[in-house]
């Protein structure tokens, strides 16, 4: 191949590149584009959103909005913000993601480790429960948590979500662990370790891929649920997303747009700092048990 015809290849090499970057970055700002008008509305006065154009940035920039959304918006017939709601939903988020993915662990070692006969069956019904929709169990969901006295409380909403959510926490860790080497835990048996023994020191020890992608996926569906909130809970245990709704909802009047913008930027910012933070392992630990050997 000549100089020039390699010339000619890097130059078309590069302009396609280019052209490639450009294109990702237009899609990129179109895709940012509700986050953009979101944040610099939730930074104006109202009026300025009324009367003018809600792509430019503000005349006044003002934290007013945020303060309201805080701990000083109207939510139904309670003068209050969505800093309660928001510990409401840590208190919901917190044990129902744990105990998830705690239970999703022990499924998926004794699924794919300790076999026994049906336990093929057993997983396929648990795999068959991801696929229910959610209107599908309100109605036996809500005798059940009546029958315990967990009606209209957090701990009523940790049991749904532990109970909605166990299945995909069981496929994470079992499709994990099948690619563990057997050998270790038999191994492990020979020298007499127990059940939780080998649990506890060699599969949850190397199990942290996965256990972040549990996390992650259930703290997202968890945190984002609107359905269960609405259905299960009362005042005092409203979740974010519902608190969110009743807040625009309650408005008489004028909008608040900037208060609602603040309160929607609140709502969503947990899930986008676990992405943040996170984001990078989740692709890693969905293929970390892809590949055997």
């Amino acid at each position: 191949m000549s100089v020039a015809s390699q010339d000619t290849t890097i130059r078309t090499g590069r302009v396609t590149r280019a052209l490639i970057y450009l294109t990702l970055l237009l899609f990129a700002l179109f895709y940012l584009m509700p986050l953009f008008v979101m944040v610099v509305n939730s930074l104006k006065p109202l009026h300025e959103i009324t009367s003018g154009n809600m792509m430019a940035l503000p005349e006044v920039w003002t934290i007013e909005p945020w303060r309201k959304a805080w701990s000083e918006a109207q939510i139904g017939v309670q003068a209050t913000g969505l800093k309660p709601y928001f510990w409401n939903s840590i208190k919901m988020v917190v044990p129902a993601v744990f105990l998830s993915t705690m239970l999703g662990a022990l499924n998926g070692y004794v699924l794919t480790k300790w076999r026994f006969r049906g336990d093929t069956i057993l997983f396929g019904l648990m795999l068959f429960a991801c696929f229910i929709p959610f209107q599908i169990v309100l109605i036996p969901m809500a005798r059940v948590l009546g029958i315990f006295g967990l009606a209209g409380t957090t701990w009523g909403l940790v049991l749904v979500h532990l109970v909605y959510g166990i299945g995909f926490t069981t496929l994470y860790f079992r499709n994990y662990y099948a690619a563990f080497p057997t050998e270790l835990v038999r191994a492990a048996q020979i020298d007499g370790a127990g059940f939780f023994q080998i649990f506890w020191r060699i599969l949850l020890p190397s199990s942290g891929p996965i256990i972040v992608v549990s996390v992650i996926w259930q703290f997202t569906n968890i945190w984002n649920d609107f359905l269960f909130g609405a259905s299960f809970a009362d005042f005092s245990s409203q979740p974010m997303t519902v608190a969110l709704n009743n807040l625009v909802q309650s408005s008489h009047g004028v909008k608040e747009y900037n208060v609602h913008f603040a309160a929607a930027i609140l709502a969503a910012l947990p899930t986008l700092l676990v992405y943040i933070v996170a984001g990078r392992y989740f692709v890693r630990g969905l293929m970390a048990g892809s590949v055997k050997g």
